[in-house]
């Protein structure tokens, strides 16, 4: 494994349960000042938010071991199952204090687990859910995945909107939707935020580009919710999270992941999946991974999670 680490020098920066979606945003509040009210508030938010997908995770946890999480941020209209366009995985070794993130271009063409066929992988859970989302990715990475949580567009503007907007250091000019985004810092309240994080034709670096936004956005989130936390902010949050939000982590491994797993979440390594796209003869365009590339972001995690 000491051949692939070298290859990939890590990028550990310390950002707390950053890009942890609706794990860290329920869980980095529920540690702080006044916790006898969010414990409540948070119990009655688990419950609210539970998903009847089966996990692999608890016995996992309870004798801390490594875990994964797919994290899906859902693009959901009214009366549609709606499309995963952001797709992540984590895994967090409690052993050696290290997490991995990895983020799948949405327009990566893959086997759909389910289905008998090649499409992009964000259609997977438009075709059956996060359970056919979380098959097609553990076929594609190799790796199982223990736990899910997503979050649908609708509840990522509210949730920045819940904190007061966020600031972030924008890197290329851009309009989006009408919006003029300038080199520099730049606030954005939730509706920006949501057009900010969905760019991705004008950047020279497409899809990944996009998802340097979002981590950027959500990483600015959680900082302030880490920061800066009122009773009335943190019930915004909870209803947010309660309207807006799916998991089938429970709230006791929540807290297990919240503590026993703390040190692993900080130290984060980013991995980034090398390729190209273009359109093919259906005229769809699609993204594929080198095989290289691929095969070396398989090793990270399974390694990551000590299958190797």
């Amino acid at each position: 494994m000491e051949r692939v680490k070298k290859k990939r020098k890590a990028k550990k920066r310390f950002t707390p349960l950053k890009i942890m979606l609706l794990i860290a945003l329920v869980l980095i509040i529920g540690v702080g000042g006044f916790v006898g009210y969010t414990y409540y508030q948070v119990d009655q938010t688990v419950k609210k938010i539970q998903s009847p997908v089966k996990n692999t995770g608890d016995k996992i946890i309870e004798k801390q071991k490594p875990v994964s999480v797919l994290l899906l941020g859902v693009d959901q209209r009214p009366g549609e199952q709606g499309r995963s366009d952001s797709i992540m995985v984590m895994t967090l070794n409690p052993t050696r204090n290290e997490s991995r993130l990895i983020s799948i271009p949405r327009d990566t063409k893959v086997e759909i687990v389910g289905r008998e066929t090649n499409d992009k992988i964000n259609h997977a859970y438009s075709f059956g859910g996060p359970e056919m989302a979380i098959k097609t990715v553990e076929q594609f990475l190799d790796i199982p995945i223990n736990y899910y949580a997503e979050i649908n567009m609708e509840g990522f503007t509210s949730l920045v909107d819940a904190v007061g907007g966020v600031t972030v250091n924008n890197d290329i000019d851009f309009n989006a939707d009408g919006t003029q985004f300038s080199v520099g810092k730049i606030n954005l309240n939730g509706d920006a935020a949501l057009k900010y994080t969905r760019m991705r034709y004008e950047d020279p670096r497409g899809d990944f580009g996009r998802q340097m936004r979002q981590r950027d956005v959500i990483a600015q989130v959680v900082s302030k919710l880490s920061s800066d936390v009122s009773v009335s902010k943190f019930n915004a949050i909870m209803d947010v999270v309660g309207e807006n939000a799916q998991t089938n982590v429970s709230f006791k491994p929540m807290q297990t992941l919240a503590f026993d797993y703390m040190d692993a979440f900080k130290n984060q390594e980013n991995l980034k999946l090398e390729g190209a796209g273009g359109k093919e003869a259906d005229g769809i365009y699609y993204w594929h991974p080198t095989e290289d590339s691929l095969s070396q972001t398989k090793t990270a995690l399974r390694y990551s999670l000590d299958l190797n």
